[in-house]
């Protein structure tokens, strides 16, 4: 285990409206305020996305089994942002539901709200954290 220990900076409130662009705000927001690391939640509803579930097998590299919101959902959930080289990358794990289902994973794609999606990001201050390119999986992962 590996860690660094940081400050909480700025705080953000944010209101994605229906048919905004959930992945694309957060990383417009990182840029434009110059935000190098920090955590966000994400509660509201989503209408579209693709996610992650799990690797097929527990091999390396591994191979992403895909699921897709096509309609609205609510959602719940953690992330992270940290910067590879100079852009921001956002690592989010949410649950997301409709009637008696509901699915949990990693968002990766094509997200978009629904009616409102609220997200609250805190700036993590003093850390070195990044997001680097691990060859042995293929992944961008955090390196301290």
């Amino acid at each position: 285990m590996k860690y660094q220990r940081g400050e909480i900076g700025r705080i953000f409130v944010v209101r994605f409206e229906g048919g905004d662009d959930v992945l694309g705000g957060l990383v417009e927001l990182a840029e434009k305020e110059n935000l190098r690391a920090g955590s966000f939640h994400l509660v509201g509803g989503m209408k579209r996305g693709r996610f992650v579930v799990g690797p097929e097998r527990e091999e390396m590299p591994p191979v992403p089994v895909w699921r897709e919101l096509e309609e609205s959902h609510e959602i719940l959930g953690f992330g992270t942002i940290f910067r590879q080289g100079k852009v921001p990358k956002i690592h989010f794990h949410g649950a997301y539901g409709k009637g008696d289902s509901v699915r949990v994973g990693c968002l990766r794609e094509a997200s978009e709200a629904f009616l409102v999606l609220e997200a609250v990001i805190m700036e993590i201050m003093g850390v070195t954290a990044v997001r680097e390119l691990d060859p042995a999986s293929g992944m961008v992962l955090l390196k301290l």
